[in-house]
């Protein structure tokens, strides 16, 4: 990314929206951003009635003068392509570029996000303002970027137009070549689903009892991945054909797109949008709540798309639309300690949203840095210092890497197929926020890793310490891969449901736990969910009795040099095994017949050998610690995400970069406070 953006240190931003404002308040604005310590706008990702206001007649007045005066003050210009929001005399003269729900029902023009990506006139007129806008802007010194489009298949991830059913039969023809396979793929001898000719194939659409072909239905979530992937790809291959001294991007994380896949494919790197005060995550009431540093997990997740990335929206306010997704004002501290939050899991270039509160619209309570008045306020001056701090900084953490030797591994297929199979889909983001939580809170910093068919030892021989929760699909390579990193000297956790299904999402007729079974040395004799049917059996291991949740798996020994470390307790399979440990090579694996939560991850984090950092400093749970290197040189990034103070101890002598200062021995750190340590 370092190369890609042209910068040495990191850099601030924020994201204006001129044809919102009277133009007179323009200049004004881009020099009070400069006054910040900004570097960047974006703009223009809604913009395309202002582009094309009259189908083929395009206009630039208004951008170019907003360009113009930017550049004035040294501001760097990111623009968007505007394709997420079509114009009114597009939908109403094409309105087959519509979406459509799964019932047929098309959806009406209003709000975003409301087209579909196969679409032949969609992706023609697409095309078209993306290149009068590259064209026009490709010259021009103070545009240095391109995202496209914005959050891809945020608002809905689900297409069901007459192009979509088109493109999904071509997508299936192409896959399978043959109906035979794919009928064996898809299972449809079950219910006499079996098709005999392609135009009897669509995808899934509305049916008596609400019940679709699984194995169809996770066909449908790759499909939809890729049709977002080529609508990047079309906009990127345009922008890279006219232009090589502009990069490009997109912004987002959302279901149904392998955003791996669309980082490597189409984007030079990727831009998270980051909401730490999301109301879904402030209301956590679980055992050891994550609440903001949630934000944590999916910052760590971005990390794995592609190394260090951009922060195209960071909350700069309270939240909300007209109608939903109400979040409070940011605590003091917290809009400072959120910045760092970004940086210390990656990004290099955060760029804070909006400039001003939106006085129309639905998101007129989405707040920015300045509210509708254009006074001063606290955000504006709590921002400012954080600008201040990030300069000081100059190039000592830009482009450095994250350093973990655990990760918690992820993949596409398990979490698209679970979202139909009830018998292990819930516990996928149970167990990895539970383990999550046990690294967060023993201060061991963790990276979330995706798995891949064609992944390499070398990409997981790093880790000290694996977790894989519950990977129902797990291929026979997968399996020998984990096995090589075992023997080599790794550590790896399994969980219950792992192992017995294919890349199909049909089950192996092999018993449970599939191709893993050799490596954890057990077999699965009985299984359950636990749905309040009965009260829920304990698991007695390390000493202590823990209520199970979820699902119970029974296990059978099979191999030789497999201990018994945890027992079920008060149900019909009283005293067999629930927790197995098999040490293989030069390493261990371990197998849990249950739901991970935060109390049996951290009793197995005790029992697993990782390196964590109690020799150099001594931290209380509400201080997230994250370790990044540069250079050969290690900076350690202290995040207190508790509104009180936080008594801690630093094993020796290190500088504060933020203040300059050496630090030692005991140290308070303030409610919401930043220490960059080196």
């Amino acid at each position: 990314m370092k190369e890609v953006i042209n910068e040495k240190a990191i850099q601030l931003g924020v994201c204006y929206y001129p044809e919102h404002w009277p133009e007179e308040l323009w200049e004004d604005d881009f020099k009070r951003m400069k006054e910040m310590g900004f570097k960047y706008v974006r703009m223009a990702e809604f913009a395309w009635t202002i582009f094309e206001p009259v189908e083929g007649t395009f206009e630039f007045d208004l951008f170019d003068h907003a360009i113009e005066l930017a550049q004035k003050y040294d501001l760097k210009v990111i623009m968007g392509t505007p394709t997420a929001t079509p114009p009114a005399w597009l939908t109403e003269k094409y309105p087959e570029v519509l979406n459509v729900s799964r019932d047929g029902v098309r959806y009406n023009h209003g709000s975003r996000r409301h087209y579909n990506y196969n679409s032949e006139i969609y992706q023609s007129l697409s095309k078209r303002i993306v290149k009068q806008m590259v064209e026009h802007y490709k010259d021009n010194p103070t545009v240095v970027g391109w995202q496209i489009d914005n959050e891809i298949n945020c608002e809905i991830n689900e297409f069901y137009s007459d192009a979509d059913h088109v493109k999904f039969r071509e997508w299936a023809k192409e896959k399978y070549g043959t109906l035979d396979r794919l009928n064996e793929a898809w299972g449809t001898v079950f219910w006499s689903q079996t098709y005999t000719d392609w135009k009897q194939v669509y995808l899934s659409r509305a049916t008596v009892n609400d019940s679709y072909n699984p194995h169809q239905f996770l066909d449908e979530k790759r499909f939809i991945s890729d049709s977002a992937i080529h609508f990047v790809q079309i906009q990127s291959d345009i922008i890279r054909s006219i232009t090589t001294e502009q990069w490009v991007t997109t912004n987002g994380m959302f279901g149904h797109l392998d955003n791996h896949q669309m980082t490597e494919e189409a984007l030079d790197f990727y831009a998270y949008d980051s909401y730490p005060n999301f109301n879904k995550i402030i209301e956590d009431n679980s055992f050891m709540p994550l609440r903001d540093r949630k934000w944590s997990l999916n910052l760590s997740t971005v990390r794995n798309f592609g190394g260090n990335f951009a922060i195209f929206e960071q909350q700069a306010g309270p939240g909300g639309w007209v109608n939903r997704i109400a979040q409070p004002t940011p605590l003091p501290g917290q809009l400072r300690l959120w910045t760092f939050q970004s940086i210390a899991h990656g990004a290099d270039l955060v760029l804070y949203f909006r400039w001003r509160t939106a006085t129309m619209g639905s998101e007129i309570y989405w707040h920015g840095i300045n509210d509708y008045h254009n006074l001063p306020n606290r955000r504006i001056k709590e921002i400012k210092k954080t600008s201040e701090e990030i300069q000081r900084l100059d190039s000592s953490i830009f482009d450095s890497k994250y350093v973990a030797n655990a990760a918690i591994l992820t993949d596409y297929n398990n979490e698209w197929d679970g979202e139909v199979d009830t018998w292990y889909g819930d516990f996928l983001g149970e167990s990895k926020e539970a383990w999550f939580k046990a690294f967060q809170y023993h201060h061991i910093p963790v990276d979330v890793v995706n798995v891949t068919q064609n992944m390499t030892l070398k990409e997981l021989s790093r880790y000290q310490v694996l977790v894989y929760p519950h990977a129902a699909i797990l291929t026979e390579s997968t399996a020998e891969l984990l096995t090589c990193y075992v023997e080599q000297g790794g550590q790896i956790i399994f969980g219950a449901r792992t192992g017995y299904k294919d890349i199909n999402g049909q089950t192996y007729m092999k018993a449970f736990p599939g191709y893993i079974k050799d490596l954890v040395g057990i077999s699965v004799e009985e299984y359950t969910l636990l749905n309040g049917w009965q009260k829920n059996p304990k698991v007695m291991m390390f000493g202590e009795e823990i209520e199970t949740q979820g699902f119970n798996e029974v296990l059978q020994v099979d191999a030789d040099g497999v201990d018994v470390i945890g027992t079920f307790k008060n149900c019909h399979y009283e005293n067999k095994p629930a927790l197995t440990k098999r040490n293989v090579g030069k390493g261990k694996a371990y197998y849990f017949g249950g739901v991970f939560d935060y109390q049996i991850a951290t009793m197995l984090l005790k029992d697993l050998q990782v390196t964590n950092y109690e020799d150099i400093f001594l931290l209380t749970s509400d201080v997230e610690l994250a370790v990044r290197e540069k250079e050969g040189h290690i900076i350690y990034i202290l995040l207190n995400y508790s509104r009180e103070v936080q008594s801690i101890e630093i094993k020796g002598k290190m500088e504060n970069l933020l203040e300059n200062r050496i630090v030692s021995g005991e140290v308070e750190m303030k409610a919401y406070d930043v220490m960059i340590l080196k």
